[in-house]
Formats: C-alpha cells, sequence, structure tokens
C-alpha cells in the first residue's frame, strides 16, 4: 500500500477520507505551482542580470554618471 507522512505521521493512502485525498491532491498541486514559478523567477532574474549587464556594456558613460542605479526609484 502506498502511504504519505505528514508531521512525521504515516498515513495510508487508501485510508484517507474523500476529503483528505482533495485537499492532499490541492496540497500537491499548488506546491508544484510553487516549484515551477520558482524555477520561472530564477530564468527570469538571470535574464535581468544579463539584460543589466549588458547595458551597462552599451553605455558610453559621460563624467559624473557613475551613479547609475537600475531599479532606483529617484
Amino acid at each position: 500500500m502506498t502511504t504519505i507522512t505528514i508531521d512525521n505521521k504515516e498515513y495510508e493512502l487508501e485510508s484517507l477520507s474523500e476529503e483528505a485525498k482533495a485537499q492532499l491532491a490541492s496540497l500537491q498541486f499548488v506546491d508544484a505551482e510553487l516549484q515551477r514559478l520558482n524555477a520561472r523567477s530564477a530564468v527570469l532574474q538571470t535574464a535581468r542580470i544579463a539584460y543589466s549587464k549588458a547595458l551597462n556594456d552599451a553605455l558610453v558613460q559621460a563624467p559624473g554618471t557613475d551613479d547609475l542605479v537600475f531599479g532606483s526609484t529617484h
């Protein structure tokens, strides 16, 4: 039989109520979505760093413009 562990306690999957099975399925879906979104966030952060570096490389900075800060609200 398939068992799952929740809060360090093992449960037989087949013995769970329909409500518990539905909640488990929802929890598994949310966990998978969070994992997918975290992976997407990592890709976007990497792209942002690359674009920021490319922009810095493309800029010809005049004297006195050394304080260029990305993401600044000023």
